[in-house]
């Protein structure tokens, strides 16, 4: 499996307040490229942008959405007018509360309470779910318990029946598979 990876808070901002961040334009990763190579040169594999205007709320990395697990089992993911509407994301959503039965709130996430989760993952495209070990927010570690070593139980449940969707293993929600002759 996957081994999770170390993110930091990032003094950047990814996007601007009525800016663009919801658009997938290029622009949009370029403006994280300075920031990430910081973060590699630092010891990290991955930056997490605070919302530009208060920057007390979890917004997105670079290149991939955020999700969170709960102790009691419910999906959280930040809502933000300048998050890009992420199809893996909004399908991790789908599989979570119709396939294994979990609430899902989509809501602002406050940095200061990214503790009080269990799990955390990075969404996108190529990985699907990467599992986020630790937060660094300038020193403080943020330690996510059920997944320092290996992906959490929760995400991986996650990542297996999307995948398993992905490659017909699992029976397809209606209108998510389209064969092409």
């Amino acid at each position: 499996g996957a081994k999770p990876i170390t993110i930091r808070v990032s003094d950047f901002d990814r996007a601007a307040p009525r800016g663009t961040g919801h658009v997938k334009a290029g622009l949009n990763y370029a403006m994280s490229l300075h920031a990430i190579v910081d973060a590699h040169k630092k010891g990290f594999d991955e930056n997490v942008y605070l919302d530009p205007a208060t920057r007390t709320k979890i917004e997105e990395t670079g290149g991939a959405n955020v999700i969170f697990i709960t102790k009691d089992n419910k999906l959280v993911t930040p809502k933000s007018g300048s998050i890009l509407p992420s199809i893996t994301r909004r399908s991790i959503c789908y599989v979570a509360e119709h396939y294994l039965g979990m609430q899902v709130e989509e809501r602002e996430v406050y940095l200061d309470e990214v503790k009080d989760f269990a799990e955390c993952g990075l969404c996108g495209t190529a990985a699907v779910i990467s599992p986020v070990g630790k937060i660094n927010d300038h020193g403080n570690e943020i330690c996510f318990p059920a997944g320092m070593e290996e992906m959490g139980p929760t995400t991986r449940k996650l990542y297996e029946t999307l995948t398993g969707i992905q490659m017909g293993k699992i029976e397809a929600p209606e209108g998510w598979i389209h064969v092409i002759e």
